[in-house]
């Protein structure tokens, strides 16, 4: 018996057909058309669905179920989309539109939270009672796992960690509030910090790096000057890593899972960034007289988002 996971993004839908034991058979995608009506939009990921079923060698009938990871809101009990603006999706009815073309148990949930729980079945947190997941891209998203199911809260929610109020009155943030976490932990907030820094102290060696155009700036380049010892992006990496350890802080004290997990494209840092962070956090724990969560990087990388949708239930 296999599954489908769709890990729906906003540029591409990556497609695999995933074993029992999380293991990827087959891999598929096609490209994010927004422009396309919703039902046309879903067409095409069932075809693509179907058509990696074929080449994996499988069959319809083996297909115990078929997740989606969506970057937004969704309703795991309905199936229903609340709100998934990559997408252009509001109140969507994705698992009845879906299962129009291939009549098999749909389960959708968010993007982050899938990719969580496929670390926790068969990634870092594999084996544990409780993980929280984070994903450090150009936003900060969320999951968390309880005894090896997904927890979304009472409407869904549950996991939007990015938008917890890290700063009173700070960064604007997107979705309309100031001072949310991701305004400090994510890739676009390390941009930011350098740009800034880069306007008082021009001669960093990140200015070369980025071609004297602060506009191509990313965290690579920031991570990669820290690692060479230039004092402005070990500035900029040090206040970094000071909002996480604090973000990360917030969630042991609050929830206490058995570890957190940090994925994203920020992660790639890997130990470097890893071992300040570890430094950093037992600053803010509670109970310091108690073990805390471990923090580690998650293993799985881009497959993580098919691997966890197709293990959703």
């Amino acid at each position: 018996m296999v599954r489908i996971g769709l890990d729906v993004g906003g540029t591409g839908i990556q497609i695999g057909v995933v074993d029992e034991e999380g293991r990827i058979l087959e891999k598929g995608s096609i490209v994010t058309r927004i422009d396309l009506p919703f039902a046309e939009q879903v067409a095409q990921m069932a075809a693509c669905a179907l058509d990696t079923l074929a080449r994996s060698g499988h069959k319809l009938e083996e297909v115990v179920s078929i997740g989606a990871g969506v970057p937004g809101i969704s309703q795991r009990d309905t199936g229903v989309v609340v709100y998934c603006p990559n997408m252009n999706w509001v109140h969507v009815p994705f698992r009845e539109e879906f299962r129009k073309h291939i009549d098999r148990p749909v389960f959708i949930d968010n993007d982050a939270t899938v990719a969580g729980l496929a670390e926790s079945v068969t990634g870092v947190s594999a084996g544990t009672s409780s993980s929280v997941f984070l994903t450090l891209g150009t936003g900060v998203g969320g999951g968390i796992i309880i005894g090896g199911k997904v927890w979304s809260g009472a409407h869904g929610v549950g996991s939007e960690i990015g938008h917890m109020i890290l700063e009173l009155d700070g960064e604007p943030c997107t979705c309309g509030n100031h001072g949310c976490l991701e305004r400090y932990c994510s890739a676009t907030a390390i941009i930011r910090m350098a740009r800034e820094q880069l306007k008082v102290h021009p001669g960093s060696a990140m200015m070369a790096m980025c071609h004297s155009d602060p506009a191509k700036m990313n965290a690579k380049i920031v991570f990669d000057a820290a690692k060479d010892g230039d004092e402005v992006a070990l500035k900029v990496f040090r206040r970094y890593v000071r909002y996480l350890g604090q973000a990360i802080s917030n969630v042991v004290n609050f929830f206490d899972p058995e570890i957190i997990v940090l994925g994203g494209g920020v992660s790639k840092a890997g130990s470097f960034l890893l071992d300040a962070v570890r430094a950093e956090v037992p600053k803010y724990i509670l109970y310091k007289e108690l073990p805390f969560a471990r923090i580690e990087i998650a293993s799985l990388g881009s497959d993580a988002g098919i691997i966890g949708a197709a293990m959703l239930q």
